[in-house]
Parts: C-alpha cells; structure tokens; sequence
C-alpha cells in the first residue's frame, strides 16, 4: 500500500500559516513514508472560489517546498457525487428534509428547554408522500441529511452508538453518533457541504491518511460511518492542534492574518516558517531546519500537544536569523544579484554580513556602506575627529589581506594610547556610521584603501 495524503483548502483566500501547518504535516508524513501528496481544492462552493486564489496556494506551497505529486478540482467532480447520492438514496440512508432555517432554530431551542441535546429529531422522516408534495408546490426545495447509524431499528430511538480509531497524532479518539445531528450533504439548490466531496474523493483517489486540524475531530466521526455507507473502508486519521495568533485568536484566511503571502513578501525564509509551523506546539525544540528533508526527520506527529499552540511572528525572525546566518553564498548567490549585490566582492561581502542579518535584503543596506560610505555620515565632537583624522594618516599601504585591521589598530593604539572602545567605536562609525555590525577586519579589505580614506570625517 503507497502512502496518499492530501492537502484540500476552499480557495477561497489566501493560505494562512495554520493552513501551512496541515500541508506541511502531511507532505512530510508523506515524505517519511514514501508516499504521495494529493492536492485538492474544495471548490464546490463556484461563488466564492477563485481560481486566483487556488494558483496563490499552488505558489505558496511550492515556495514553501510542497510539491504535489497530483492536482484536483472537485469542481470539476460533480458527476462522482451525484453517484454517490443515488447510491445513498437507494440505500435509505439520504432522506430530503423541508425545514426552513428559522424551524431549525426553533425546534433546537425547544429541546434546550427540555434538558435535551439540540439535534435534529428526524421529523422529515415522517412526511408522507403528500406532506411533501405539498411543501415542493408551496415553492420549497429539500435539503438532503445522511442517516447516521446510531440506532437499532426505529431511527427515532437513538443509542449510544461509537466510533473508534487510532488517531494518528492523538492516539485513541472515539465520538458518539447518538450524540450529533444527521448532517446535510446537500443544500436545497442542489451544490455540496464539504463532508460527501470529501469522502468520495478519498475513496476514489485512494487516499490513506487524513491529516488535519483538530476541530474536525467530530467530523470524522461522521465520516467513518458515511464512508461504510458508501461500501469502503476508512482511511487513517489525525488531527493535529490548532494555531492561534500570539493574542490566542483563530486565523482565517478572510482576514489575511498570517498569510504565507504577507510572510514571503515582508522578507521571511520559507523555512523559517515550515520550522515554526510545524514545531510549535510539540515535544520538539523549535528550532531552524535548513530543508524539508531534515525537518522530516525530526516530524513525528504523535509528538504534538493536543492543546492549541501560540504562533508568534516574533520567533519568525529569531528562527530567519539563525538560516540566513549559515546559508552559504552559493545558496543565495542569485538572490543577491536580483538586489544588485554581484561581483568579485559578492561572496566575501555575503560571508562578512550573513551575520547580522535579520532578513535577506537587509545586506543590501550593508552592501551601500561598502560601497558609498555611510549614509548618513556620522558626527563626531572635536577629539574623536581628530583621533579619527591622526588614525586614517596611519594606514597601512595596499595590498590590503584579512591582517589589515589588526595591522592598522595596533598601530594607531601604539600612536594614540587609546584601547578598546575608545579605539574600536569612532573608527567604526567613520566605516560603517552605526554603532554595531559585522566585523570590521572582514570589511576592510572590502572597503579599500581609497575608500577607508574618503570616509575621513
């Protein structure tokens, strides 16, 4: 048996990094088990999905390394679950219901009052043929319910009725059917809920794990039974803990909250965010992975929390810090040419300032200190221009090696008396014009001769 996992948002919206989690639980559950990764949209609903939105998530999961082995729309699936609705009509157990959505309301607050849980009690089950008849030529339409098997014979006389499996993420998991409504699979103008999309399509594309968030738990419930009803075995299921933003709240791709989008684009490595969207909220140290595949080693679903987890964007940067400054110069040799960073300086320059970078394009502000001086210049008082004026006359000459700062300082130490910061800090803002940065000895050489003397105050 291969693997199959799948990935399948409503493209409705740009993909959050709560949605990031999930691909990413089961591409790299895939990639431990040599599996395959399915990506499918849930695009039933044709009013509010876009394909703008489904190429956005097609780029950022590609961005973040996913890439599937197979893309589906089940907007383009219809003729499979209209199969699927014969095949559960036929077999009694899709029954059309007429209630308005006011009815509804009323009967759930009514079974509230007398101390019962607020289900829905089947009353469609008791139309007549006339009795909904007269419903369609009062102009209503039905909405169609899947018969959860959570009886013996008589449907309204409910019992206990579990659903077992071992969840792969948290371990034993049971929901009591006698305890939900029968859900709705198709609405009254004849489009489809998430849930018999969702199970055909398993079953068809021969899907073995399902790997998700943890609010479907009673979801799955229901579709364990709706997939016996539809004569197939169930697949695997796990539910991972939810994301919230550092305040607690849920995300939603609505408001764009975290978006993979907005994190590229403010300039955060994709796999500072694969690390933190898939350590966070496990036994695991959250730490910055430098690829996928090491990542999937350190994956292991069942060491997940089943409480949600805080996402703080802050630990972002901490984690795109700690890439950037192991990256070699061959892994961004082309994203500096796109910033105009290029040259025979290119890579020296890279390793001197990989280190005080907190995102990417911060070199770029290094790399026109380097080469234009600092901008602004820094103000010095009367002393320290002078020390600065009396230092730059001791230059040493050209050829300049990695020894010229250590060459040069020893000397103006020995001419001027001065040590430590009252050496090192005027020199360095004559260089750089910012109290800190990276180290001065990999710089110089940089710099040059000619250029160290143009930055005299």
């Amino acid at each position: 048996m291969t693997v199959t996992v799948r990935f399948a948002p409503s493209p409705t919206g740009r993909i959050h990094i709560g949605n990031a989690r999930t691909a990413l639980f089961n591409w790299l559950f895939a990639v431990k088990n040599r599996g395959r990764f399915i990506q499918r949209f849930d695009d039933t609903d044709v009013e509010r999905s876009r394909q703008e939105f489904a190429d956005s998530i097609l780029y950022d999961l590609h961005w973040l390394g996913i890439f599937p082995d197979q893309t589906e729309y089940q907007s383009r699936r219809f003729e499979s679950y209209d199969a699927a609705v014969e095949k559960l009509k036929a077999a009694g157990v899709l029954y059309a219901c007429y209630e308005t959505p006011e009815e509804l309301d009323l009967r759930r607050k009514v079974r509230r009052t007398r101390g019962l849980p607020p289900v829905y009690g089947r009353e469609a089950l008791k139309l007549s043929a006339a009795d909904r008849a007269e419903y369609e030529h009062d102009g209503r339409r039905p909405h169609w319910r899947f018969l959860l098997p959570n009886f013996k014979s008589d449907p309204f006389e409910t019992e206990r009725t579990e659903i077992h499996w071992n969840d792969v993420v948290r371990g034993e998991e049971t929901v009591d059917l006698a305890s939900l409504s029968d859900p709705v699979l198709v609405r009254e103008d004849g489009t489809y809920l998430y849930t018999l999309p969702s199970v055909v399509d398993d079953i068809e594309m021969g899907v073995t794990h399902i790997i998700r968030g943890d609010d479907h738990v009673t979801n799955t419930g229901v579709q364990i039974a709706l997939f016996h009803a539809l004569g197939a075995e169930a697949p695997a299921f796990g539910h991972h803990n939810l994301l919230t933003t550092s305040s607690g709240e849920g995300l939603s791709k609505r408001t764009g909250a975290l978006s993979i989008e907005s994190l590229r684009e403010s300039g955060i490595e994709p796999m500072a965010v694969a690390s933190l969207a898939v350590l966070v909220g496990t036994s695991e140290n959250v730490v910055a992975t430098p690829s996928l595949a090491e990542l999937a080693e350190k994956f292991d679903p069942e060491a997940t929390s089943k409480s949600a987890s805080k996402f703080d964007p802050d630990e972002l940067v901490v984690l795109n810090r700690a890439l950037l400054h192991h990256m070699s110069f061959a892994e961004v040799r082309d994203r500096l040419m796109l910033l105009g960073i290029s040259g025979d300086h290119a890579e020296p320059f890279w390793l001197a300032v990989r280190g005080n970078l907190d995102k990417l394009s911060d070199a770029t502000t290094w790399w026109r200190i380097l080469r234009e001086g600092p901008q602004p210049a820094a103000e010095f008082g009367d002393e320290d221009r002078e020390f600065v004026g009396q230092a730059l006359d001791l230059l040493p000459d050209e050829p300049w090696d990695g020894n010229v700062w250590k060459n040069w300082t020893g000397a103006v130490k020995k001419a001027t008396g001065r040590k430590g910061k009252a050496l090192f800090m005027p020199l360095r803002l004559a260089l750089t014009g910012l109290e800190s940065g990276p180290e001065l000895a990999d710089l110089l050489p940089l710099v040059g001769r000619e250029g160290t003397l143009a930055r005299r105050p």
